[in-house]
């Protein structure tokens, strides 16, 4: 079956105040071809030229009809449900208007829902941060290409994935169950359809073909609602949101509404927690509502979730302001976890948080060590290797006995890691182990051209610890001392790279690598980019 003979889809894009971005939104989804019947494009009574964008665009293709909402609606649900309401096609597809439809996407839907008669089929979606063009998969190992799930509740997991514009949904579906966003200022709305898309019970096939770019600019003058953090107001929506969607869950299946609460505990909260900043009026504000929300949920819930969040519920129940070493616990928050020291132990010998809050550790003596929130702290030596420190964790990496550490770089974009060599751990006088472990920024970028990285490279660092009973972990590392200075290298290949080590939101260590003059020149006014427009924000 070739495209023109397919099924047909209507995409439904929505748009407020972004003439300058919905061009390129609308195009991406003309351009998919003959299975797009119609391109539905709603305009939220933008004050700016969208209207004018719209309308010229679809003077020039008939595809694209036009629908000018005449109040804004405060919110993106309801340019949504009118978007369903003026559909035709057999199939609807969603679309922002910052962000596009890769090549084929529909199309690779339109087949995967037509093999396995399946009224939602979903795909793989990437977090695109520009101007870097960095890649980020979207919940990267939920889903399985090929796969076909029979009931949502046969896979719980999948409440973990609350977007709505990676799916393709049957047009008979969502009208047959009234499946509709919520209307209005509601924030986080795809929370909420999607909870009520699951609740329907559909059959659910997987695609392996990308099939959404979700755009993130984090130095635009307006950021998307998932980024703009600065006020409580957006964790207080979050909650709201995710309380309903848990609510329309559990009343379908018990099941999902636990696995909808376990994925606050393990996704939302860690998430916000690690972003929680020093400003002391949020930080109050923010834990009020996380306590207040966290004690309505069964105590099953908390027991089914991973150790590290878990333990945050306990700090959040056993006091009602902030601790006073916060930031320490927004670093438990991180991926992968970790418990910088002190480690303070009870009465019992038991592992606490801390001496002036002994809220007991429950379960940590008996976890893997590869699931430990092992810290490791690293500074400089020399221009080519760093020195590590590894903190043992109430006695748990000595039982295991470390004996090795290589480094590793993750790209930031996905892919596969560079590994040094390992090597050998030494016990430090001062408690835990110790190894200088050299590196080739050379050779990293090398690897990082290979991988499609061009005028600039971002990595993740990290550590693993190899042990003498044949466990191991992985962690981020800490920078300390003047390990973050920015240096350029002189290369016989590229004639000069600029490294540049940085610290994480979440204080681990990343490296971002331009390789050759026009790759430095590209980070430094990257740099400038994002000062200006912090300047601006401010």
């Amino acid at each position: 079956m070739n495209s023109s003979n397919l099924p047909t889809v209507s995409v439904v894009v929505i748009a407020y105040n972004d003439a300058g971005l919905v061009g390129e939104a609308v195009s991406s989804a003309l351009a998919q071809g003959p299975v797009v019947t119609e391109v539905i494009a709603v305009n939220d009574a933008s004050s700016d030229g969208t209207a004018r964008v719209l309308d010229e665009l679809a003077a020039v293709h008939p595809r694209l009809k036009v629908v000018h909402r005449t109040e804004n609606s405060g919110g993106c649900g309801t340019p949504r449900n009118d978007g369903i309401a003026a559909a035709s096609g057999r199939y609807v597809l969603f679309l922002d208007s910052d962000d596009i439809l890769p090549p084929g996407a529909a199309d690779a839907l339109v087949r995967t829902a037509e093999e396995h008669g399946a009224p939602v089929t979903v795909g793989a979606a990437v977090r695109r941060e520009l101007p870097l063009h960095h890649d980020v998969p979207w919940m990267p190992g939920l889903h399985t290409p090929g796969e076909v799930i029979e009931r949502p509740v046969d896979r719980p997991d999948l409440v973990r994935d609350t977007l709505c514009v990676n799916k393709l949904y049957a047009r008979a579906f969502l009208q047959e169950h009234g499946l509709r966003f919520p209307d209005g200022r509601f924030i986080y709305e795809d929370f909420v359809f999607t909870a009520r898309v699951l609740a329907a019970a559909p059959r659910i096939a997987v695609t392996g073909d990308l099939v959404y770019v979700w755009h993130v600019r984090r130095s635009a003058a307006q950021v998307s609602i998932s980024l703009d953090r600065k006020d409580v107001g957006n964790w207080r929506s979050r909650i709201e949101a995710h309380r309903t969607a848990a609510g329309i869950l559990a009343e379908a299946s018990p099941v999902l509404g636990s696995a909808c609460r376990v994925k606050f505990l393990e996704y939302d909260l860690r998430m916000y927690l690690r972003e929680l900043g020093r400003d002391p009026e949020y930080q109050a504000a923010w834990w009020t509502l996380t306590r207040e929300y966290v004690d309505t949920f069964p105590e099953a819930d908390i027991e089914s979730a991973a150790a590290h969040a878990r333990w945050i519920v306990s700090l959040l129940r056993a006091t009602v302001t902030p601790p006073a070493d916060v930031e320490r616990l927004t670093r438990l928050a991180a991926e992968p976890p970790r418990l910088l020291p002190p480690y303070a132990t009870g009465p019992t010998g038991a592992p606490v948080w801390s001496e002036e809050l002994p809220v007991e550790l429950v379960g940590l003596t008996g976890l893997p060590v590869g699931e430990l929130p092992v810290t490791v702290d690293a500074e400089p030596a020399g221009r080519a290797a760093v020195r590590i420190h590894v903190h043992d964790l109430y006695g748990r990496l000595a039982e295991a006995g470390p004996l090795t550490a290589q480094l590793s770089f993750v790209p930031r974009a996905g892919g596969a890691a560079v590994l040094a060599q390992p090597v050998e751990l030494q016990p430090d006088s001062g408690g835990g182990w110790v190894a200088v472990l050299p590196f080739r920024l050379a050779d990293l970028a090398v690897t990082g051209r290979r991988q499609g990285l061009r005028r600039m490279q971002a990595w993740n660092v990290g550590v693993g610890v190899r042990c003498a009973d044949g466990s191991s972990v992985f962690t981020s590392l800490r920078p300390r001392g003047r390990l973050l200075r920015r240096r350029a290298l002189p290369s016989s290949r590229y004639g000069v790279l600029l490294a540049q080590p940085y610290r994480t939101g979440a204080g681990a260590l990343a490296l971002r690598l331009a390789p050759g003059a026009e790759g430095a020149l590209y980070l430094v006014r990257n740099r400038l980019d994002r000062a200006r427009a912090a300047r601006g924000a401010d």
